[in-house]
């Protein structure tokens, strides 16, 4: 009983190792990304231009300066807004005169539908095609699946939606062609999937910023597939009567998906960051579309916010992407070894 019970205080001071450790990483990575973020809200501009206008004598805008602070040492300036952005500030927009981290965190559920919906379409997709590619890599379907890959890949992703809207909304008006739709309010969060006209809204939106990852993981999922099928513990569950089915989905892909799981991570990152182009030419209401006002109008504060939010959701991903990579393979430990 007492080793049993050493066993797992032993796991538990691991596990708390783990996440002290991943927790100190991601607050060094938020630190760095806020200096940045501030670095580009100094190189933007002045802000009392915004603010005050170019017509206002040099009197009243010393003073202004001097009020919030702008006159102070750079490293000082740092100082207040890192002590701030802890406590949430991240300063007021210009465009909609309210705190920026508010406006950025309304439109955050239309861009995190957005990529959940993007990402449902990838996995539900690119995994049975990539299996199918893998067991049947001299079929007709196969090969029809991997130069729809090849196409998907080249075609830049505003061309894929002007083409979805032109068939789809233009050609056939089975779907609309911009906007959200319908919406209904739970609690602080607003949205579309409760509703029928909002999910026909988010499926021209879905399909093409899934295009980006659409063609990389069917490849992806068929190379590890290729590379697990080949291995003797396969073929070992093979002599031993599993079937065909079960060694591919229950052997093969649990282990094709760890790699997978990693570059998945990263590339709901780079969804994020095509977020912008979807939400521009859908006129989606999301952080993307938000940001390109923000460049339009010179929104400083406005703009940094949205770095320092797209910046946190990367390290969130990541840090969950080695949570469930761990899950997934026990042969890991918690401090990295196998």
């Amino acid at each position: 009983m007492d080793l049993e019970r050493r066993g797992r205080i032993r796991a538990l001071a691991t596990a708390l190792a783990f996440l002290s450790k991943r927790a100190a990483e991601a607050i060094l990575v938020m630190l760095a990304i806020a200096v940045i973020a501030f670095a580009v809200r100094q190189a933007l501009g002045d802000p009392l231009r915004e603010i005050m206008g170019e017509a206002v004598p040099e009197a009243p805008r010393a003073a202004l300066r001097h009020e919030l602070g702008l006159d102070a040492p750079w490293a000082t300036q740092l100082a207040r807004y890192l002590v701030h952005a802890v406590k949430g500030d991240l300063g007021q927009s210009y465009i909609y005169k309210r705190p920026t981290l508010e406006v950025v965190l309304a439109k955050f559920p239309a861009s995190f539908e957005l990529v959940l919906a993007a990402s449902l379409i990838v996995l539900l997709v690119s995994v049975p095609a990539g299996i199918y590619c893998a067991v049947r890599p001299r079929s007709r379907g196969a090969r029809l699946i991997l130069g729809l890959s090849v196409l998907g890949i080249s075609v830049p992703v505003f061309l894929t939606g002007i083409i979805l809207i032109t068939i789809f909304s233009v050609w056939l008006g089975w779907l609309p062609a911009f906007g959200r739709g319908e919406t209904v309010r739970l609690g602080i969060w607003e949205t579309g999937l409760l509703t029928l006209d909002g999910l026909k809204h988010l499926l021209l939106p879905g399909l093409t910023l899934s295009s980006i990852m659409l063609p990389l993981f069917i490849r992806l999922v068929r190379g590890a597939m290729l590379d697990q099928l080949g291995s003797d513990y396969v073929r070992t569950a093979r002599a031993k009567g599993a079937s065909r089915v079960r060694v591919w989905l229950h052997h093969a892909l649990r282990n094709a998906l760890l790699p997978l799981i990693a570059i998945g991570g990263l590339q709901i990152g780079n969804m994020l960051a095509f977020t912008l182009l979807t939400e521009t030419v859908f006129q989606w209401p999301g952080m993307g579309f938000l940001f390109l006002e923000a460049v339009t109008r010179a929104d400083v504060p406005l703009i940094t916010t949205y770095l320092v939010a797209v910046g946190l959701l990367f390290v969130i991903t990541n840090t969950l992407v080695d949570i469930l990579s761990l899950w997934l393979d026990p042969r890991i430990s918690l401090d990295g070894r196998r």
